[in-house]
């Protein structure tokens, strides 16, 4: 059944930064922020003009290459009002929301754009736009929701061919509920809070929460083997999506929900993190859990890392399975507090005094309060008796491991503005800062080392650049055998025409380290581009032999999304 809503009615990116409402970064209401802003990367905000919104006026937008016989079979199949060739949405959907995409999206970088957009209403409208591409040797890139910071929907510059950029935001509904399973059949465009919303109204839930929630796709998130903040309860993506329809050029692929498989090697899983190589994935059957009736996130701190590593390390080993269970090192927990709005109710005012005293009694204890104090939040779902029973025992973990609790204040507030990190670095952006992400998986036992390492790569990059820069780290996503380092770093620039140059030598670094001590390129951000060149050390010289037959095999016009994920 082909969906009644039309192209406008999909949510839609800024066409220079991160979403399309009010939200903004606001450093005004945060003492700490401008100090640290001045102390570690040498911006003072005091003395800077507001920044000036950019306008695509200001840069020439290249025209379209689709052919008006092209237009015509493509509007016959999803309609005129479905097929978008504006400049703006041009410019949205050629362009993801890497920190590379973004710059060169504002500095009007474009070199070659997508030449239309099609927002197809069905599977069959799908199967029938796909005939089309392969027809005419067009070039098709599946979108998602545009929030990828790996340049998987990016298009290449040297591609000469009409390119597509495929949006599945009219297809967003849950189409059936397995109570009995609790399996949910749900079509692949619906964007995180649409499909919490439906699910929520029946009592359900996915769980599945990653930073780019809100402008992120079920499609997206299966393609891209995403990982939300809630993983320790609820999986990865791939444990979570459990079935797939996928429309390939010669008919649907279809993967069963079933509990295990013996097929051989799975089609399934070769399916999950390709990127739109091997068809557009246009359903998932997906696990979900009835709503907890009780969800609760404490903060604890800890006086350094090593002291919290071993915390988080003992709640995995235990009894107890949070929903999350986050560590921030010294850094990180300096740049929370540096976020903290100036207080104004009397409520606050009071917990401010609390919050100065408590940070006196530690020093007074020999803690660094300053540089190596970690905080942590851990979240606890499901009936009162087990929130409550799980709390105690982790609270016990976290005493006898050194760290103290701080109690629900704080995990409520961190809870709150848990998607608003993305709005920050288009901020920074406008001050001619770099602020971007790198993550990888790491073993308990190499976790440290992979930490501390990172860490000395990134400053020797900028020692060499004799550049002021910052890093900051948390642990997420917990498993048995070790966890994911989240890493973000920020550094500033002077001059447009080096600074992805200087960008690309710090980013490069990190990734490098992560590859030479066995952790994988990237934990849950896929592969794209952008961490394409690491992808022949980090699977090996046969294993990038497979997938590339892979996707030959599959894809021998390379018009699905080509250069992707591996070169040819």
């Amino acid at each position: 059944m082909n969906s009644p809503l039309s192209a406008k009615d999909v949510k839609r990116h800024r066409w220079w930064g991160w979403g399309l409402d009010d939200v903004t970064f606001n450093w005004r209401n945060k003492p700490g922020f401008a100090p640290l802003a001045q102390d570690v990367i040498g911006l003072d905000l005091h003395t800077m003009p507001d920044p000036v919104t950019p306008e695509l006026s200001e840069h020439t937008v290249p025209p379209g290459r689709l052919g008006e016989d092209t237009r015509v079979a493509l509007e016959d199949v999803v309609g005129p009002e479905n097929l978008l060739d504006d400049d703006e949405f041009r410019v949205i959907h050629s362009f993801g929301r890497s920190l590379p995409d973004l710059f060169r999206a504002r500095n009007g970088h474009f070199e070659r754009l997508v030449d239309a957009v099609v927002y197809p209403g069905s599977e069959e409208e799908i199967a029938a736009v796909l005939r089309i591409v392969l027809e005419q040797d067009l070039v098709l890139i599946p979108y998602g929701g545009g929030s990828c910071i790996s340049g998987s929907v990016t298009p290449d510059v040297a591609e000469q061919r009409p390119i597509l950029t495929m949006n599945l935001g009219r297809m967003r509904n849950v189409l059936e509920i397995d109570d009995t399973a609790g399996l949910a059949r749900v079509e692949a465009g619906v964007y995180g809070p649409d499909l919490e919303e439906q699910l929520n109204e029946l009592g359900w839930t996915m769980g599945h929460f990653p930073d780019s929630f809100t402008y992120s796709t079920l499609g997206g998130w299966a393609a891209t083997r995403s990982t939300g903040m809630q993983s320790d309860k609820y999986g990865d993506i791939e444990q979570i999506v459990r079935g797939m329809r996928v429309v390939h050029p010669e008919g649907i692929v279809r993967t069963k929900a079933v509990p295990g498989r013996d097929s051989g090697p799975s089609v399934h899983e070769m399916i999950m993190g390709s990127e739109g190589r091997l068809g557009v994935i246009s359903e998932c059957t997906v696990q979900v859990h009835r709503t907890p009736p009780v969800r609760q996130v404490i903060a604890y701190m800890f006086p350094d890392w090593e002291h919290g590593i071993r915390g988080m390390h003992a709640i995995a080993r235990s009894e107890v399975h949070p929903t999350f269970a986050r560590l921030s090192d010294g850094p990180e927990t300096r740049f929370s507090l540096a976020l903290v709005k100036a207080p104004e109710s009397t409520k606050s005012k009071v917990m401010a005094r609390v919050q100065d005293g408590l940070f006196a009694y530690l020093r007074s204890k020999g803690w660094d309060t300053t540089q190596e104090m970690c905080i942590s939040y851990v979240c606890f779902e499901g009936t009162r008796q087990t929130v409550e029973r799980e709390k105690a025992i982790v609270k016990k973990i976290v005493a006898s491991n050194g760290g103290i609790s701080l109690g629900a204040g704080p995990g409520a507030v961190y809870d709150q503005k848990k998607f608003d990190t993305p709005y920050l670095r288009d901020f920074l952006l406008n001050y001619k800062v770099f602020g971007d992400v790198c993550e990888t998986g790491a073993s308990w036992s190499n976790l440290n080392e992979v930490h501390s390492k990172v860490y000395d790569a990134y400053y020797e990059v900028l020692a060499k650049h004799d550049s002021q820069g910052f890093m900051f780290c948390h642990m997420s996503h917990s498993y048995h055998g070790g966890a994911c380092l989240y890493f973000t770093f920020a550094l500033p620039y002077t001059e447009d025409s080096t600074a992805l140059a200087k960008y690309y030598d710090a980013k490069n670094a990190v990734q490098q380290v992560f590859v030479d001590l066995d952790s994988p390129v990237s934990h849950h951000h896929g592969v794209g581009t952008e961490h394409r060149p690491w992808m022949v050390e980090d699977i090996g010289e046969v294993g990038a032999r497979v997938v590339r037959g892979l996707f030959a095999d599959n894809d021998p016009g390379r018009n699905l999304n080509p250069g992707k994920v591996l070169e040819p």
